[in-house]
């Protein structure tokens, strides 16, 4: 059930911290607005109590996305630090013991520490089992050689759930996850510069050693727990984009209200308001579609992975639909830097991207269709 309650605390902790937000440092990590939404409650509320979090059970899909969603809404900046937090830390509460997640996964839940999940490379995006990271066994811990690239909060993150490659040409089956500290002798990072400004960069190992404490599960079945954290997440994905795209669709109305042409305001057009209207009705269906994704989350349902996949293939497409269009209705004036939609029109092309492409949703939709 969404927890409107919950919605209601996120925007106004949004409102809260706006100040914060916007004077951080463009591109790179922001550690008070981070501080600030965990004194605001806000992230404790994601986290279970054995991880530092307030939650009496686990993680709920459903709450990740009622505060996405309505972070979105708010502040996309305040979206991703809650979205990149949570992420980077996931990995850790579901698959660490109880000792893991205390003592890596509690400051991140508390905003004493910066998280990142770091999974991609440069030659293994959508192929994500496709990783070459090697961890090549050393003593009582491994030694970690190679790259990963854009890793949102690198490379400010404290913490890295980092997945890397335990046996040779084994695909899927020989990929184990670690927790990498920042201070890790060998790691080093540098920030990458994309449309939208967010915290992200690349990664470089060079014989990082881990020790098995530091083990996130079971070797060699590292790649289940990516997976598993990503059907958790994809539905929160499209979450935070329906958020944007409602921001853009009630800027858009406004304007069509207040704005006149031929002596009357262009509400009146039907070019203007069915245009409006459709994206109306496509959105309230994305959300429909988003909530049910992570209701079967929560619940358990054997189907998740395709759920959640079409929960972020369609409002992900939707939401960029729903920008679009109101950028549109408002004409020149949407594309001036600083306009809100401006602003929104470049947030919401990623999400097409990262937490596997609308191609490789479709591709997830069909292969379980079929193995039905």
């Amino acid at each position: 059930m969404i927890d409107r309650h919950l919605a209601a605390e996120a925007k106004a902790a949004a409102r809260q911290l706006a100040a914060i937000a916007a004077a951080g440092e463009e591109g790179r990590v922001n550690r008070r607005l981070i501080r600030g939404l965990a004194e605001e409650g806000l992230l404790p509320r994601l986290f279970p109590r054995r991880a530092g979090g307030t939650r009496e059970g686990e993680t709920s899909a459903v709450d990740l996305c009622v505060v996405r969603e309505a972070l979105g809404q708010e502040s996309t900046v305040a979206e991703n630090a809650v979205a990149i937090q949570t992420l980077g830390a996931y990995p850790i509460v579901v698959g660490g013991t109880d000792e893991q997640a205390s003592r890596f996964a509690g400051p991140v839940a508390r905003g004493e520490a910066v998280a990142a999940f770091a999974l991609t490379e440069p030659g293994a995006g959508t192929d994500a089992g496709a990783l070459a990271l090697r961890a090549e066994r050393d003593g009582k811990g491994y030694r970690l050689s190679g790259t990963k690239v854009f890793i949102s909060n690198a490379p400010d993150a404290d913490i890295y759930t980092l997945f890397a490659r335990t046996m040779p040409e084994a695909g899927t089956k020989g990929i184990t996850a670690f927790v990498v500290d920042r201070e890790a002798k060998g790691l080093s990072g540098t920030p990458m510069h994309l449309i939208s400004a967010h915290p992200i960069g690349r990664l470089e190992l060079d014989g990082v050693f881990v020790s098995d404490d530091r083990v996130l599960g079971e070797v060699n079945h590292g790649f289940r727990l990516a997976m598993r954290t990503l059907d958790l997440f994809r539905p929160s994905v499209g979450a935070s984009v329906l958020g944007m795209a409602r921001a853009a669709l009630d800027a858009a109305i406004g304007h069509a209200s207040s704005r006149r042409a031929f002596g009357r305001p262009i509400k009146e057009f039907q070019a203007v308001s069915h245009q409006l209207a459709e994206t109306a009705t496509r959105l309230e269906a994305a959300r429909a579609l988003v909530y049910s994704a992570a209701e079967a989350y929560d619940g358990g349902d054997e189907h998740v992975a395709r759920r959640s996949a079409m929960a972020k293939l369609f409002a992900t497409e939707t939401a960029q639909q729903v920008i679009d269009v109101a950028i549109q209705v408002h004409g020149a004036v949407a594309l001036e830097r600083g306009h809100l939609l401006e602003h929104l029109y470049r947030e919401v092309r990623a999400p097409r991207i990262y937490e596997g492409t609308s191609e490789i949703q479709r591709e997830i939709i069909a292969r379980d269709l079929f193995r039905r």
